[in-house]
């Protein structure tokens, strides 16, 4: 307990903290963490090309060939009717370059990984 300058009495509160791993999306248990991780990069790329372009929804549904509930719902982080590949698709749209690289891991110890440069 600390007391202020009027008087009155505070109660402390410890508050826990713990170190994230880097995947929001592993650190509170969803499925899939590093595909969440992946496809809410890629949202947030097509949400900022939309933007810098000054397009409202209505023109954003019009350019990405999809209706505008579906843009709100993309600029909203509702990402569960997006596949990767229709999220690839809808940056091409915005003149995106899209860049996949396979390559064989070496030893078995190394643990997959899927790396974006955005």
């Amino acid at each position: 307990m600390t007391r202020t300058s009027e008087g009155a009495v505070q109660m402390e509160t410890a508050t826990k903290v713990t170190e994230s791993s880097g995947n929001v999306f592993a650190d509170i248990g969803v499925a899939n963490p590093k595909e969440a991780l992946a496809k809410a990069k890629l949202a947030a790329r097509i949400f900022q090309l939309i933007a810098e372009r000054g397009l409202d929804q209505k023109q954003a549904a019009a350019l990405l060939r999809l209706d505008q509930p579906k843009i709100s719902a993309l600029m909203h982080g509702k990402l569960r009717g997006f596949s990767m590949e229709r999220l690839f698709r809808l940056l091409t749209l915005l003149d995106q370059k899209i860049e996949i690289h396979v390559q064989s891991r070496q030893g078995r110890a190394n643990r997959s990984k899927l790396k974006m440069n955005l």
